[in-house]
């Protein structure tokens, strides 16, 4: 990728928040990369040079900040021009895939030689795949050495090491520091916790309209699963046979979220973090957004009115895919009460843990496969069940591997799942930017301001929204 530097220099100066992971400042004085709002003094122009990722900076022989922790930076975005090659190795990276395999076998996932991986990550990361997911690695054990009072051999295993020398020694070589002397570096900001509970906060680029995301996720809210009260998001969450809760909010003075975990399990915080990162749209860049989309006349005055709306993703594909299919053809309240009685029917009781209204988990696919669901129609009821059975016999899953071009494959058997379903899943689930509904009589009447537009009338209106469609779509709902 290359970078203005001139740009990259005013931001730093300026210390702007809007282009917070965007690119990352190597100082040469000191050997330290920083991001662009790092509180410490200025360093001398000559002493610095830039960097599209915290990898390429740290690949360059530069060690992170311990002021600034670029490891709680806003995400490698896929908003930036990357190819998509390029961001769907990134959500193979995110998922852990060369935690234990190599850059060929994830260059045999995307459809590529592992050469010519290579060569896009340096085009576009300024770095090597395996330095990606190496910078992943290190910054997720410094914010559990910052934020946790986990023992050290756990922070290790749960940031994938091998072992726990390895971890030390890389721990020292890029902070030199002991991860011992990291957390006493820390202490005196942590909070109080109880066990098994963890606070992170996530950081985004300004704007974000927190009140239109919470909105949207409130009208759609699953009673006893899903709750959204005083402004912060609650749910209940469940992997690999453990139940828990998450709490998201805005932290007062900064742009950043703060997520509160209560789980059994450590080993599962750095994919609760990750798909958060997702579902909160954490990576957008909303200055790159806003500004395409309010060329056309029909967005300028939406755009002008949200700025910083973002694109809410989902806990759970096979959970969203479900939801997606109660909410065909009838109204979201409606739909938000027929999931609560499914959940409420069969999930799984939270028990000791229930609090803001939440009581229980979403049904998982065993638990639906073949339930006996009342109060739907059978149409619906057997979309649902072959939905389940094909999650359960792997036929679908909902992974990183997954694209939006796999979708209508991977529904094509499923009686029920149209082209207004498949879109809208690709959009929450997928947090794919270009998504878009088209068949949406919403849409197809807003973009028409008052007439029924046809959904080919839409879609050629909706040319000029790419490659941002699904964020158009979000535009015209919240209108």
């Amino acid at each position: 990728m290359e970078l203005d530097e001139a740009i990259c220099e005013q931001a730093r100066l300026a210390r702007d928040p809007r282009f917070d992971g965007r690119f990352f400042i190597g100082v040469t004085s000191t050997g330290i990369y920083c991001r662009p709002v790092c509180p410490s003094p200025h360093a001398k122009r000559a002493h610095v040079c830039y960097f599209p990722s915290a990898a390429a900076a740290a690949d360059a022989g530069f060690r992170p900040c311990l002021r600034c922790r670029p490891e709680v930076a806003p995400g490698t975005s896929a908003w930036r021009g990357t190819s998509d090659t390029v961001n769907h190795a990134l959500r193979l990276i995110s998922d852990g895939t060369l935690d234990e395999g190599d850059v060929e076998a994830l260059a045999a996932r995307v459809g590529v030689s592992a050469r010519h991986l290579s060569r896009l990550f340096m085009q576009h990361l300024g770095t090597r795949p395996i330095a990606v997911a190496q910078t992943r690695r290190l910054h997720f054990a410094k914010q559990l050495i910052s934020d946790t009072d986990l023992p050290m051999s756990q922070v290790a295993l749960i940031s994938g090491f091998q072992s726990i020398r390895r971890f030390n020694d890389m721990i020292h070589k890029v902070y030199q520091r002991s991860p011992s002397e990291l957390r006493r570096l820390a202490e005196a900001d942590k909070p109080r916790l109880s066990t098994e509970e963890y606070l992170f906060q996530l950081a985004y680029r300004p704007p974000y309209d927190w009140e239109s995301l919470m909105a949207f996720l409130s009208a759609r809210a699953t009673p006893g699963v899903e709750s959204v009260l005083d402004g912060r998001y609650f749910r209940s969450i469940r992997l690999n046979q453990h139940s828990g809760t998450i709490e998201v909010g805005r932290v007062a003075g900064k742009h950043a979220l703060q997520v509160r975990i209560r789980f059994p399990d450590p080993a599962h915080l750095l994919t609760i973090i990750t798909r958060l990162r997702s579902m909160f749209d954490l990576a957008a860049d909303p200055e790159v957004v806003s500004k395409h989309l309010a060329h056309d006349p029909l967005l300028a005055p939406l755009v002008g009115r949200f700025p910083g709306l973002r694109l809410p993703g989902a806990w759970d594909g096979f959970e969203m895919t479900v939801r997606t299919i109660l909410g065909q053809q009838i109204r979201v309240q409606a739909a938000t009460m027929l999931a609560g009685r499914l959940a409420e029917q069969f999930g799984v009781p939270l028990g000791v843990m229930a609090s803001h209204g939440l009581t229980y988990t979403f049904p998982e696919a065993a638990n639906l496969a073949a339930a006996e669901i009342h109060g739907l129609p059978e149409s619906r009821k057997r979309a649902i069940q072959s939905l389940a059975r094909a999650v359960i016999s792997g036929r679908i899953v909902f992974n990183a591997e997954l694209t939006n071009g796999d979708l209508p494959e991977c529904f094509k058997a499923i009686n029920g799942i149209g082209e207004w379903t498949t879109q809208y899943v690709a959009m929450r689930v997928l947090n794919d930017p270009n998504a878009f509904p088209a068949p949406d009589r919403v849409l197809r009447r807003t973009a028409g301001q008052g007439a029924l537009l046809t959904k080919g009338a839409l879609l050629e209106r909706a040319e000029a929204w790419k490659p941002w469609r699904a964020y158009a779509a979000m535009y015209l709902w919240r209108g």
